[in-house]
């Protein structure tokens, strides 16, 4: 297992063999964070919000918000009028 040292600014590099496995190329993003005292890199697309919306995953979740509203469900509320009432307190 490769083992890295923290350089100046906290810099770390990422071992060759792991980065070709995952499959990174220069500029990608990672997201960071700690797990059971450990930290975890996950490597993250960050998609312009035009395309994601244009793309079947955002149409199809648009598709099925439009649905729940229109048979008056609202995430986690059951229906509109206890979402309405959550925001007012």
């Amino acid at each position: 297992m490769p083992v890295v040292k923290v350089m100046q600014r906290r810099q770390v590099v990422i071992p060759k063999e792991l980065f070709d496995a995952l499959n990174l190329e220069t500029g990608d993003y990672l997201e960071a964070r700690l797990e059971n005292g450990k930290l975890v890199y996950v490597p993250k697309k960050i998609v312009d919000r035009d395309e994601w919306y244009a793309s079947q995953e955002g149409k199809k979740t648009i598709d099925k918000a439009l649905h729940d509203i229109k048979e008056g469900k609202g995430q986690g509320f059951g229906d509109v009028d206890a979402l309405i009432k959550d925001l007012d307190s």
